[in-house]
């Protein structure tokens, strides 16, 4: 339980709050100044000069509220604005203030007459705030400070601590030098450093624990917060270049991210993977059994793109690591590319241009023609099939599809009843079906044979369903008109020398695997695959999750979430509520999903509970993970 014993000193600008609080007054008080950035600048290094300890903190006071030309009537509206600037963490961690007011006070270089309304409502009264006063004139212009007051001196905050002589252990928790240096005199315990509104090196080298957010420190000392486990103890590694978007996204919610350029190999990976909660990449990394297998934290793995063959889904599954992607933030870029790709070739663009690279001038209409009134045929009429068959038709082509789901056709597309069908009357035939190994030269000798004579084929879906050395075969021979290839059966991890049996082939259009790869693919994704992060993190949802029984959640009330991964034998959901019925737990809410292998249960309760439940609920055979949200 919580030890009686201790105090907390808090400190309260950039700590309690997000800003200085006579740097906002600056602001307001010289709005009207046409020296007001300039004034503004020097209020800001004189603060900065007094926190690091590079000057008196009794100079740094002068000299501010010499500049500030501030009014009694100002500190009204800096109390509302210092309302609206509390810490982010702080706000959120309200109950810690209320129930242990008794032991929290507030010892700030700052002015009792903006810091007593604000911390009045934590719960912390008057009398536990030590701080300065200001002094004002007849007029009641702020000319000064009460100089008799300790605070008002350099190290003013050692002695104020000293004159409380409080008992049991002693913690700070502040952001600058006037803060640590009281653990340094030997009148503190432990010193924090806060750095959640801002980041000061002296102090955080000083200190015995750096705080990210008060999250954290409620986690060392083991007292009631907001959420279980800090966010910042979460480590995600983002790999392959992934979009700075998702490195802001994720470090801007409060997790400890590290964005790497390229993929790792299965050994270095296996290394780097020790400790990592997420995991992210794109198409090159691969997450194999042995790497799921020494990953140690993993509960997700996020692929910022739609295919996940990379990752071995059975063994995450096994291991109760959830797997998501994208699997609609770049199929409009994907499509765009279908539609030029179907125009160049049928124009015979891409000889042209050779030509013209090469000093040939071949004005002519061989092999050119429109698009328009022609026969599309699209293999999977999945989301980037039903995507394409609208906007091929906005530009006159006749649509067929065919996929081995029943999928409702859209617009004027036909469905075809077989493969062989589509093939036989597709002017074009475009791929768009997805990374099933069955799927394995899905295109090859027989069903090239099947389609018309100098029909094309664009393939923007995945390397190995078509037989490369039979399409080059096509392609020399006439049967195929032309090709327009993104992906292939195998591909170089990084830039670098590459060959195919298509190079310097006419017709054929070859790109490296760029499909989705536009800007706003990259930002959707960057914006769409840290949304599931955070929601299994922060809420345990699955909903669009690869390899995992899909459940979406209500958010958590005032309760607390257990959420136990198991394998799906029977009995384990018979035992969990066994336990917590002896355990005398007030479910105020269950839900379980399943697949043939693990199931999935969260079941929020009331705030209260013993927590040996625990231990048995993570004790239960057949557990993978569990885990505790509040």
């Amino acid at each position: 339980m919580i030890a009686t014993s201790r105090k907390y000193i808090f400190d309260f600008d950039s700590t309690l709050t997000r800003v200085e609080a006579l740097d906002v007054l600056a602001e307001m008080t010289l709005k009207d100044n046409p020296k007001k950035d300039e004034i503004l600048q020097e209020i800001q290094n004189i603060t900065n000069l007094g926190i690091d300890g590079e000057i008196s903190f009794t100079e740094s006071l002068e000299r501010r509220i010499r500049l500030l030309n501030a009014h009694k009537s100002d500190l009204n509206d800096l109390i509302t604005e210092l309302r609206q600037k509390i810490s982010k963490s702080i706000e959120e961690n309200m109950d810690f203030f209320h129930s242990h007011s008794d032991d929290i006070y507030v010892i700030s270089c700052g002015f009792k007459e903006f810091i007593d309304p604000i911390v009045e409502e934590f719960n912390i009264p008057s009398e536990r705030v030590y701080a300065n006063t200001f002094t004002f004139d007849g007029d009641g212009a702020i000319v000064g400070f009460d100089r008799e007051n300790v605070l008002s001196s350099h190290n003013g905050k050692i002695q104020c601590l000293k004159d409380l002589n409080l008992e049991g252990e002693v913690q700070v928790i502040g952001d600058g030098y006037s803060d640590y240096v009281m653990r340094e005199a030997g009148i503190a315990d432990k010193f924090f450093a806060y750095t959640e509104n801002v980041h000061r090196d002296k102090a955080a080298n000083n200190a015995d624990y750096v705080t990210p957010n008060l999250n954290e420190f409620l986690f060392v000392n083991d007292l009631p917060r907001k959420i279980s486990y800090p966010k910042n103890r979460i480590k995600i590694l983002l790999l392959e270049g992934v979009h700075p978007d998702a490195l802001q996204r994720l470090s801007d919610e409060g997790f400890t991210v590290e964005l790497l350029k390229h993929a790792l190999p299965e050994d270095e990976l296996i290394e780097r993977i020790k400790g990592v909660h997420v995991l992210g990449i794109r198409s090159k990394t691969q997450v194999t059994k042995k790497v799921l297998e020494a990953a140690d934290r993993l509960m997700v793995v996020a692929a910022f793109c739609i295919g996940t063959t990379q990752i071995d889904l059975d063994a995450a599954k096994k291991n109760g690591v959830v797997v998501f992607n994208a699997p609609y933030s770049n199929t409009r870029s994907v499509v765009e590319l279908a539609i030029g790709q179907i125009i160049m070739l049928k124009r015979s663009i891409f000889a042209r241009s050779t030509e013209i690279h090469k000093g040939q001038w071949f004005k002519t209409a061989l092999n050119a023609q429109e698009v328009r009134g022609k026969n599309l045929g699209i293999v999977g009429y999945g989301n980037i099939g039903k995507q394409l068959s609208v906007l091929a038709e906005a530009i006159g082509m006749h649509v067929y599809y065919y996929d081995v789901a029943d999928q409702l056709a859209l617009g004027n597309a036909t469905k075809c009843s077989t493969l062989e069908e589509l093939l036989s009357i597709s002017d074009v035939v475009t791929l768009h079906i997805d990374d099933n190994k069955a799927n394995k030269n899905f295109i090859g000798k027989e069903e090239i044979a099947q389609m018309k004579d100098g029909a094309m084929l664009i393939n923007l879906s995945r390397g190995f369903v078509v037989d490369i050395p039979a399409l080059a075969e096509a392609l020399k021979s006439g049967k195929v008109g032309g090709a327009a290839i993104d992906v292939y059966p195998e591909e170089p991890r990084s830039n670098g020398d590459f060959t195919t049996e298509l190079a310097g082939l006419e017709n054929v259009i070859l790109t490296p695997h760029i499909g989705g790869s536009t800007e706003e693919a990259q930002r959707d994704i960057a914006d769409f695959v840290p949304n599931k992060i955070m929601d299994y993190i922060n809420s345990g949802n699955t909903v669009d999750a690869v390899n995992f029984p899909n459940i979406r959640l209500p958010k958590q009330k005032n309760a607390h979430r257990f959420l136990h991964i198991h394998n799906n034998v029977p009995g384990v959901m018979a035992k969990i509520n066994e336990l917590l019925a002896k355990y005398d737990m007030n479910i105020t809410g269950q839900f379980l999903s399943t697949d043939p292998d693990v199931g999935y249960v969260i079941t929020d309760l009331d705030k209260e509970y013993n927590t040996d439940i625990i231990k048995e609920l993570k004790a239960i055979e057949h557990t993978i993970k569990f885990r505790v949200l509040y």
